[in-house]
């Protein structure tokens, strides 16, 4: 679990952000049924393939960050933050628009499936915007970074999966582009702990990480009244 007073050995403790709602947004990174659920897509594919030990690390980690990630919903709306979500879905049936990363691994979710849909716990409210990558990042892949600019966003809440893959590059870029960047620990999954252990060091250079019970206490928004 992320230290509240985590300090990387390169660089001085980030101070603790505060959220102006105007200026702030949760961006929820690739939370749908391609590769966050149990019984599709990539998940579905590791315990067919007998990789009984990630998936049985991935999914109860699956069963903590949905309902974490569901009180920052809850909180965000309750402060007028926008939310976001970054969702891998090729342009394509045959995902032949596919960045070469996705097509080399396979990796496809085609046009209005379910696989390319959001979980259903999870699902955008009114017109929460969706973006569509296919490849890994959310900047490079989409119109993301445009779009907050247009509405005066500086902070960045990012949360989703996985760890080491998606939401690591979204983190990255993020700073890179000149936003605060927040990564939330415990609303972030990938295979394995050990995989899990290393992204979230090395998100510490790039983001303040925190926790879910944080950003809510920060936000106002009482424990109780976030399921």
């Amino acid at each position: 679990m992320v230290q509240q007073q985590w300090v990387h050995p390169l660089h001085g403790r980030r101070p603790e952000p505060t959220f102006t709602p105007s200026e702030t947004s949760l961006l929820i990174v690739d939370m749908q049924y391609l590769d966050a659920h149990a019984d599709y897509g990539m998940v579905a594919d590791l315990k067919a393939s007998g990789k009984r030990d990630v998936y049985e690390y991935y999914t109860g980690r699956l069963r903590t960050i949905v309902p974490n990630i569901q009180r920052l919903q809850v909180a965000c709306r309750q402060a007028g933050i926008e939310i976001m979500y970054a969702v891998i879905e090729a342009l394509t049936q045959d995902g032949r628009d596919r960045g070469l990363g996705h097509k080399r691994s396979g990796l496809l979710a085609r046009p209005g499936s379910k696989e390319a849909q959001v979980l259903s716990e999870l699902a955008p409210m009114g017109d929460e915007m969706v973006f569509r990558k296919t490849c890994g990042s959310a900047f490079t892949g989409t119109n993301l970074d445009y779009v907050l600019r247009n509405l005066g966003v500086k902070t960045l809440i990012v949360c989703g999966v996985v760890t080491s893959g998606c939401v690591e590059v979204a983190v990255r870029d993020a700073n890179d582009l000149g936003y605060n960047v927040v990564a939330v620990e415990d609303a972030t999954a990938t295979w394995t702990q050990g995989l899990q252990d290393a992204a979230i060091y090395i998100m510490g250079v790039y983001a303040h990480l925190t926790t879910t019970d944080r950003v809510l206490q920060q936000l106002g928004v009482p424990r109780a009244s976030v399921r």
